[in-house]
């Protein structure tokens, strides 16, 4: 599988890799890992313009998606700019509309809320017509169910749902949670990823710590 083709799917145009969209555009705060995809049934090559809104540059904030990530249809990222200055008595933003409004106090100067970057961890799951929110990070492994909105950070291996999103439970326990944060199996070389399918879709943890110790891909 070449991570490099924007159409991983044979004869199928609504799948694309998001790494090979993003380095052909001229954007420059969204970075994405390999194999990361994401499906729309329309136009899935929309997803800069459609579904990471509001991509101004105003925060000076980034977005950040790991490696072997899911989007389904829909998905919605919101970056900060989408945020209007609320300390003072009005939320109104007039420095938009240019002209003396603008003179007056430009849109630099607004006392916007400060916002850390969006973090997408690796092996992320986000079902149809997610939202997630400025500033949140989502941890490697979760899962958010559809129609989400993500207001708050999200666990590594854990599933939330609802708006605002809620986890409702761990897919595994603290213990194993913590042995497959370092494994890491999304940064193995892919040939060692291409042995272990099996082991690694039907959750045969044995079987991937003792592989991955054997080829000293974890400690």
């Amino acid at each position: 599988m070449n991570p490099n083709n924007l159409y991983p799917v044979e004869n199928f145009k609504n799948t694309i890799f998001l790494k090979p969209l993003i380095e052909k555009s001229e954007v420059e705060n969204i970075h994405v890992g390999e194999y990361s995809y994401y499906s729309d049934f329309k136009d899935p090559t929309k997803f800069l313009e459609e579904n990471v809104l509001y991509n101004f540059g105003f925060s000076g904030t980034s977005l950040h998606i790991g490696k072997f990530c899911a989007f389904a249809d829909g998905v919605k990222i919101i970056m900060a700019d989408a945020n209007h200055a609320t300390e003072g008595i009005t939320t109104f933003p007039f420095a938009i509309f240019g002209g003396k409004w603008s003179d007056e106090l430009p849109i630099t100067d607004y006392p916007f809320k400060k916002y850390d970057d969006i973090v997408i961890g690796n092996d992320v799951w986000l079902g149809k017509s997610v939202t997630v929110l400025p500033g949140v990070k989502i941890g490697n492994g979760a899962i958010v169910g559809s129609h989400a909105v993500v207001a708050k950070d999200i666990p590594p291996y854990s599933i939330a749902v609802g708006n605002p999103a809620k986890v409702i439970k761990q897919r595994f326990s603290e213990e194993k949670i913590a042995i497959l944060e370092q494994l890491n199996w999304w940064d193995w070389p892919v040939k060692h990823i291409d042995q272990n399918i099996t082991s690694l879709v039907k959750g045969d943890m044995d079987t991937i710590i003792d592989y991955a110790k054997k080829n000293h891909l974890m400690e």
